[in-house]
């Protein structure tokens, strides 16, 4: 079939190579344009382009799917529309100028988790099993037919980072078999069962840590919002980040305590301490927390006080 490929991060670029080495053409790439990264705020191609541009395949660099971007689509005569984390929504009449229409590789087991931070939303719930669903895209969000689905065993202390990396791999080759299967005429696709969820993007609220929570939901929000927004709290008015904690096998402490030993720093919860990591100070580099703590003034600090 004669496809187009819309993505733009790092975990559309193994789907995007999948389709490449098959025996479809890809007559284009749509990817969000270049963006300042950096202290210097250099404009810097999308993974997606760079990979595209790697594979020889012709690019259309776009921030909204809009009527120029969608002319230009169909100029190319698609068959299928392609979609791994582009950023942005395809409406119509985009939605219905390919043949097949389009279908979308999601990092969740639909219905749960539809929207813009499944991977992050399954951490922070604490659920133990996530996966990769291709299903046609339809006008309402993340709703339509599913074709194929792959399940995965959240490791522990994976954090959305290492989750995200980890689908993008498995859901690729799934991907590339329903294409082929949408080409052939084999492909099916069945209604979503159950009561969905929904998993809005992120908020730099969202990393604000209760240190009056429990230990437990405590771990699954760090390791959900690690590495972007990021978990934070406060010491003497001041945001520090957490970027990695564990539980602790240690008497309570009252919430917020911080105590040290010479091998643990331990921060008190709703329930039990977690130990502390690493962690970045604001104007800081990421750090040990032992080294953190020793440059201290206070000898009994208390987080988010």
């Amino acid at each position: 079939m004669r496809l187009v490929f819309a993505g733009t991060p790092a975990v559309a670029v193994p789907s995007l190579r999948a389709l490449a080495s098959g025996t479809h053409e890809i007559a284009a790439v749509v990817t969000r344009s270049d963006a300042p990264l950096g202290r210097k705020r250099v404009l810097t191609p999308s993974p997606v382009a760079r990979a595209a541009e790697e594979l020889d395949i012709p690019l259309i660099k776009a921030d909204r799917l809009d009527a120029e971007v969608t002319s230009r689509i169909a100029a190319l005569e698609p068959e299928l529309g392609v979609i791994v984390a582009y950023g942005g929504l395809v409406r119509e009449p985009l939605l219905s100028t390919p043949a097949h229409g389009w279908i979308n590789l999601h990092f969740s087991l639909l219905p749960r988790w539809r929207g813009a931070a499944p991977v992050q939303r399954a951490l922070m719930a604490g659920d133990a099993v996530t996966g990769a669903s291709v299903f046609q895209l339809v006008a309402a969000l993340d709703a339509g037919d599913v074709f194929a689905e792959e399940r995965y065993d959240i490791p522990a202390g994976a954090t959305s980072a290492d989750l995200l990396d980890a689908l993008a791999e498995i859901g690729a080759p799934l991907l590339a078999r329903v294409v082929d299967g949408i080409a052939d005429g084999t492909a099916v696709a069945a209604p979503q069962q159950g009561e969905p969820t929904l998993a809005p993007k992120l908020t730099l609220d969202d990393g604000a840590l209760d240190l009056t929570r429990d230990a437990e939901s405590l771990l699954h929000q760090i390791a959900g919002v690690t590495p972007e927004p990021g978990a934070h709290t406060t010491l003497d008015g001041a945001r520090l980040k957490v970027l990695r904690a564990a539980p602790a096998d240690a008497p309570p402490l009252p919430p917020g305590r911080v105590t040290a030993s010479a091998k643990d720093v331990l921060v008190g919860t709703g329930t039990t301490p977690l130990r502390l990591e690493t962690v970045q100070p604001a104007g800081k580099g990421a750090m040990p927390a032992g080294d953190w703590f020793r440059g201290l003034r206070s000898s009994e600090p208390v987080l988010g006080a």
